[in-house]
């Protein structure tokens, strides 16, 4: 078991076990430990809330000390992730974070109305991407389209956003039929970005989950003001309901074979599903509600944790698609409860709070996971095994 970092110091990576340490973030460091092993820095992405500051006087007087800017900060971004709603908990996570399928590019939620692109592997742009629009309020929720080149949906206010990367001599083209009002550029260095679609939610409802097909014709969404899920064709921009009484969803995951879809809600149930024609069998939990669902790549189970409970469930399918039929096993994490309130990953800042997190699923070197600090830093750590480090 590695040792926990030292107080005041910040997380670097990961190798073989061993955690890498500073005393501050520094690209010279990554360099000099992981940076030489897998030929690439994943530099720290700042951001910041862009609440207005509005005790700031005419004569150009600003607020005292770093220490309210960052308390500014940290209350614009509990909005941002932990929507004021009677029936979401304020540890739910909603997706505020994405890598690309197969780019070394991350997306993540960086302001009540904005979104933040990092390409590293674009040399001559450095400077993150700003996505913002008029259409484009509240965000909640993004996901990157499989098989959709750089393409990227993002769940806000009255409906769902489609950017896409535009190329000089290439430039992305709105759908045919949609709002004049699209087309909207990015702001930044590098690849441009243009709002190329707004798909917008029955009711104006607010969309707090995504979920795209692995093929990337099909795009989940559902709210938690909402008594259904819709299934979008996005070639078309034509949404289907799909009405079974499930309102309070939180959570929606597409099969990595396309074959199952999950759903689940606040109250502690949730739903497979079979995708020829959407029937479904519901589930019931005691401990609590689904707070994280992953599948693993076959698409034959999957693995869920719950609010309530330091015990995860394991789903297996007992036969092939579309049989619902499955099992329920438990996976105890007996040594998860003396960790408990400490941590592997140490952020920037003092007394950083982990805001929303993820995993790179396609990097070769091994485990590449994100994090959104509340100290206003997007950090992103390689844990490396030495084995599966590229000569």
């Amino acid at each position: 078991m590695p040792c926990f970092p030292n107080p005041g110091t910040v997380t670097i990576c990961e190798i073989n076990r061993d955690l890498i340490t500073a005393d501050v973030l520094s690209d010279d460091r990554a360099k000099e430990t992981y940076g030489k092993l897998i030929g690439m820095v994943f530099s720290p992405v700042p951001f910041q809330s862009e609440e207005p500051d509005h005790q700031e006087t005419e004569q150009g007087g600003r607020r005292n000390g770093e220490t309210e800017g960052f308390l500014s900060t940290l209350l614009g971004l509990k909005r941002i992730f932990y929507p004021n709603h009677v029936n979401l908990l304020p540890e739910v996570d909603l997706q505020g974070v994405s890598w690309h399928q197969y780019k070394n590019i991350i997306a993540f939620i960086s302001g009540t109305n904005q979104v933040i692109v990092r390409d590293f592997e674009d040399s001559e742009g450095k400077d993150p991407c700003i996505l913002t629009s008029e259409s484009q309020r509240n965000v909640q929720v993004l996901e990157w389209r499989p098989n959709g080149g750089r393409s990227l949906s993002i769940g806000c206010k009255g409906g769902i956003c489609i950017w896409a990367a535009s190329y000089p001599g290439n430039a992305a083209s709105v759908r045919s039929g949609a709002a004049s009002f699209l087309g909207t550029l990015s702001r930044g260095s590098g690849t441009r970005w243009t709002l190329v679609d707004f798909l917008q939610s029955e009711n104006g409802e607010h969309i707090t989950g995504l979920s795209w097909s692995p093929d990337g014709r099909w795009l989940a969404s559902a709210s938690y003001e909402s008594s259904s899920f819709t299934i979008w064709d996005v070639a078309q921009g034509l949404g289907v309901p799909i009405r079974r009484g499930l309102a309070g969803i939180s959570m929606l995951k597409w099969s990595p074979t396309g074959d199952y879809f999950f759903s689940a809600k606040f109250d502690g149930t949730f739903y497979l599903w079979e995708t020829n024609l959407w029937t479904s069998e519901p589930w019931s939990s005691t401990s609590g509600f689904v707070k994280g669902a992953t599948w693993d790549p076959e698409g034959r189970m999957i693995l869920l944790a719950f609010s309530g409970s330091s015990t995860l469930g394991s789903i297996h399918f007992a036969s092939k698609p579309p049989s619902l039929d499955a099992h329920l096993l438990p996976v105890d994490l007996p040594e998860i409860l003396s960790l408990t309130g400490s941590g592997f990953i140490r952020g920037p800042g003092d007394y950083p709070k982990p805001l929303t997190f993820a995993f790179h699923d396609k990097f070769k070197q091994g485990p590449l996971l994100s994090v959104c600090w509340s100290s206003g830093f997007c950090c992103t750590y390689p844990l490396i095994f030495q084995s599966h480090v590229l000569p």
